[in-house]
C-alpha cells in the first residue's frame, strides 16, 4: 500500500485548512504535491485527493460496491437522515434512485418552468432600488419557494409559512463554518444523537410528517403531480410502498440540496456577470431574442470556475490501484470537481470567466464534473439547470445589476458548499 504524498501537519491543523479556506489550501497542496495527494481530516479519515480526468473517470464508471459514496457522504447524516439517497450504497441505493427518478422526468420537469419565473419576478419587484444588497439571500427566497411547490405542491398556508421558517433557521445553523466543525471534530453519529441537534431538528421533522399523513390521507393523491405524491405512489420492486422514515430523509435532500446548491450557483453567475460586463451585455441581447445557447454556456461557466461543492467522495471496500498508487481498503478517494476544473492543460486560461469557451468546445464528462458522475451523477442535474436558466434569465430581462465593490468576492465555506465572500452584493437599477 502507498498513499501519495501531503500536508504533514497535525489532522486538526489539515481540518483547519479545509474548513476554513478550501479553495486556496487545495490549490497549495497541489502546486507543492501534485494531481494525487492525501490528506488527513478528523472523523473522515485518510483522503487520496484526485484531479487527473483518467482517475476520475476510474472512479465514476468503477465498481459502486468498492466505490462507496453512501459511506463518503455520511457527514450529511446529521439533517438528512440515514435513509437518503445521498446516503445508501449498492442496492438500497440503486432501489431508492429508481424511485425517484420518475419525479425528474424531463417533460415533468417542464411544467416547473412557469412556476421559476413567476417567483423569480415576484422576487426581483421586490429589491431595493439604488443601493447595496446582498444577492444570495434573495437566490435562496426564489430556489427554497420552487423546490417546496414542486416537493410538496404546497402554495399558501400556515404550515407553508412555518416550514420556510424553520429550514432557513436550520440552514442557518448548519451553513456556519465554525458551527460545522464540531460536526467535523465530534463526528456524524455523535451529533445525530446530541440533545441540541434533535431539539433543532424536531419542528421541521414534526411539518414534514404531518405533511405526508395528510397526503397519505388526500383522496385526490393520484391526480397530484408534486413529488411527494409521485413518492406516495411508488412502490418498491416487491411492492412495498415507501415508509414515513424513507419518505423524510428524501424530501429533506431534496428540499436541502435542491434549493441551496442553485442559489448559490445563480450567486455566482450575478457575481462573475457583473464584473464581465461584455458577457453580460451579450446574455441581455441572447435572452432578450429567445436564445438560450449562451446562457447555457454561463451556466457551464459559472459551475466550472465556481464549483457550488469542492469534491466528490468514494469510500473504498477494497484495495485499488488509483493515480499509480496501492491505496488500502477504508482510504476515501475524492475527485476534486474545484481542482479539475482549473486545469489549463483542460481549460485554457482556466482562471478567466469565459463561457465563450463552452460554444467552442463542449463540456467533458470527466472534466466538467458540478454534479459528480457514474450512477451516482445528482439526481436532479437537470432541474438545477433548467432552473438556474430560467431564473438567471429573468434577472437578465428585468433588472439591471451593477457590483457594489469593484473586487471579485472570494470563496468562503457555507457547510459543504462555497458561496460568495459578501453573498454576491450588487446595486439593482
Amino acid at each position: 500500500m502507498s498513499l501519495p504524498p501531503g500536508p504533514r501537519y497535525p489532522r486538526t491543523l489539515c481540518t483547519l485548512g479545509w474548513v476554513l479556506r478550501p479553495g486556496a489550501f487545495m490549490d497549495r497542496c497541489r502546486r507543492r504535491y501534485g494531481d494525487t495527494f492525501t490528506l488527513r481530516i478528523a472523523n473522515e479519515g485518510t483522503w487520496v485527493m484526485l484531479c487527473d480526468p483518467a482517475d476520475v473517470k476510474q472512479v465514476f464508471t468503477g465498481d459502486p460496491g468498492v466505490f462507496h459514496a453512501g459511506e463518503g457522504n455520511a457527514i450529511l447524516s446529521p439533517v438528512l437522515g440515514h435513509h437518503s439517497v445521498l446516503l445508501l450504497d449498492e442496492g438500497e441505493h440503486l432501489a431508492q434512485r429508481k424511485l425517484m427518478l420518475p419525479s425528474f422526468h424531463g417533460e415533468r420537469m417542464q411544467r416547473y418552468g412557469e412556476l421559476m419565473a413567476s417567483v423569480a419576478r415576484e422576487e426581483i419587484a421586490r429589491w431595493p432600488a439604488g443601493r447595496p444588497f446582498p444577492l444570495r439571500p434573495s437566490m435562496q427566497a426564489v430556489t427554497l419557494e420552487v423546490i417546496m411547490r414542486a416537493v410538496f405542491g404546497m402554495r399558501e398556508g400556515a404550515r407553508l409559512e412555518r416550514l420556510r421558517a424553520l429550514l432557513g433557521d436550520l440552514l442557518d445553523v448548519f451553513g456556519d463554518a465554525r458551527r460545522m466543525l464540531p460536526v467535523i471534530l465530534l463526528g456524524p453519529e455523535r451529533v445525530h444523537h446530541h440533545p441540541l441537534h434533535r431539539r433543532l431538528l424536531r419542528p421541521v421533522d414534526e411539518l414534514v410528517y404531518a405533511e405526508i399523513a395528510d397526503r397519505r390521507a388526500d383522496p385526490a393523491l393520484a391526480e397530484r403531480d408534486d413529488i411527494l405524491s409521485l413518492l406516495l405512489q411508488a412502490r418498491h420492486e416487491d411492492g412495498r410502498p415507501m415508509r414515513d422514515e424513507e419518505l423524510r430523509d428524501e424530501l429533506m435532500t431534496l428540499l436541502i440540496a435542491g434549493h441551496e446548491t442553485t442559489a448559490t450557483a445563480l450567486s455566482w453567475a450575478v457575481e462573475r456577470l457583473v464584473r464581465h460586463p461584455a458577457q453580460l451585455a451579450r446574455l441581455h441581447d441572447e435572452v432578450a431574442a429567445g436564445q438560450d445557447v449562451y446562457l447555457d454556456a454561463v451556466a457551464k461557466e459559472t459551475l466550472r470556475l465556481r464549483p457550488v461543492v469542492a469534491i466528490v467522495v468514494r469510500k473504498l471496500t477494497r484495495p485499488v490501484t488509483v493515480g499509480g498508487h496501492d491505496l488500502p481498503a477504508g482510504v476515501t478517494v475524492a475527485p476534486s470537481i474545484y481542482l479539475v476544473h482549473r486545469r489549463p492543460d483542460v481549460y485554457p486560461d482556466p482562471l478567466s470567466f469565459r463561457p465563450e469557451r463552452f460554444l467552442e468546445r463542449p463540456a467533458g464528462t470527466y472534466t466538467w464534473i458540478p454534479f459528480g458522475g457514474g450512477v451516482r451523477r445528482c439526481l436532479g442535474a437537470s432541474f438545477a439547470l433548467f432552473e438556474f436558466r430560467t431564473v438567471l434569465a429573468e434577472m437578465v430581462r428585468g433588472v439591471r445589476l451593477t457590483p457594489s465593490r469593484p473586487q471579485a468576492e472570494r470563496i468562503r465555506r457555507r457547510a459543504i458548499t462555497m458561496v460568495p465572500e459578501h453573498e454576491a452584493e450588487v446595486v439593482a437599477a
